[in-house]
């Protein structure tokens, strides 16, 4: 019988943390991130990472094993999580993966394409477009994409311009999948809740001391495309820091953007994993209207 493995997904803010918690509490369970900026330790309040105090009390894995200079892509992540998951059930224990990188559950899950490495000079070319020229790009060297983040056109456009096929195909020949049972649950809100929790979750890390945490990455003097540096919040709050904005300007452009990715994960997650089950885990209830039908 395969081993079985929870998975809790879903937008930002939404309270999968508290959920994979209050599971991990009761069932015995180890907490393994599958959020790509949580991966990072520089940036603790601004990429919303569980508390010390919530750390320690259940295992966490893969939270701030990374230093911001580092990369990690979605096949990185999902080796690290099939060893972290190895490991955890080798403890006896049920691993509960949790997070709102959709890309990187799906490597996790089913696999990931064995894309040959980008060239240096395709790649460089590709990351120093602006995002509607790299969409327009796209949309005529590999129509049938159908991404519009900036980081996943890119990724998307340097893998056809390096390898003359398409990331989709490439993906339809995905291996590596995960060899056990996957439980696994979406957990969001209606829009206003969520609106007024990332507003809430915000104001907090202001108060928490997001603008010295980002003050002290920029002082690390990393590339300008690190991906922690394009953490949500963190470019706004930069120029906050720096005089460059009022602090009320980088809190709305931070809270807009926040939202703007929340629906983009809602979408993904209702298209990507209707099989998925939007309903209480075991009984389980962390708070009402935790998964929405």
């Amino acid at each position: 019988m395969k081993p079985r493995v929870v998975v809790i997904a879903g937008p930002t803010a939404t309270g999968k943390s508290a959920v994979a918690l209050a599971l991990a509490r009761r069932d015995n369970g180890t907490i393994i991130n599958a959020d790509a900026s949580q991966l990072y330790a520089d940036l603790r309040l601004v990429t919303a990472r569980p508390s010390p105090a919530d750390e320690a009390s259940v295992p966490h894995l893969l939270y701030g094993i990374l230093d911001g200079a580092d990369v990690c892509d979605a096949a990185r992540w999902a080796r690290l999580a099939r060893a972290a998951i190895a490991a955890t059930l080798a403890t006896g224990r049920l691993p509960i993966v949790t997070g709102g990188s959709g890309l990187y559950l799906r490597a996790l899950i089913d696999g990931i394409a064995d894309v040959p490495p980008i060239g240096a000079a395709v790649r460089a070319a590709v990351r120093a477009m602006d995002a509607a020229a790299a969409r327009a790009a796209l949309t005529v060297e590999d129509p049938g994409a159908g991404v519009t983040d900036p980081q996943r056109v890119a990724r998307a456009l340097e893998v056809v311009r390096s390898t003359g096929r398409s990331l989709r195909e490439w993906q339809a020949d995905a291996t590596g999948g995960l060899d056990a049972a996957v439980d696994g649950y979406v957990v969001d809100r209606p829009r206003p809740d969520l609106h007024a929790r990332i507003d809430t979750r915000l104001a907090a890390m202001i108060a928490g001391g997001a603008l010295d945490e980002v003050a002290a990455l920029a002082k690390r003097g990393l590339a300008a495309d690190a991906p922690v540096m394009k953490a949500i919040g963190v470019a706004a709050l930069l120029a906050a820091s720096r005089g460059e904005i009022t602090l009320d300007t980088a809190v709305a452009a931070t809270a807009d953007a926040t939202r703007r990715y929340a629906k983009r994960q809602s979408t993904w997650f209702r298209n990507q994993t209707p099989a998925w089950r939007p309903a209480e885990y075991a009984g389980l209830t962390i708070f009402p209207g935790m998964f929405p039908q």
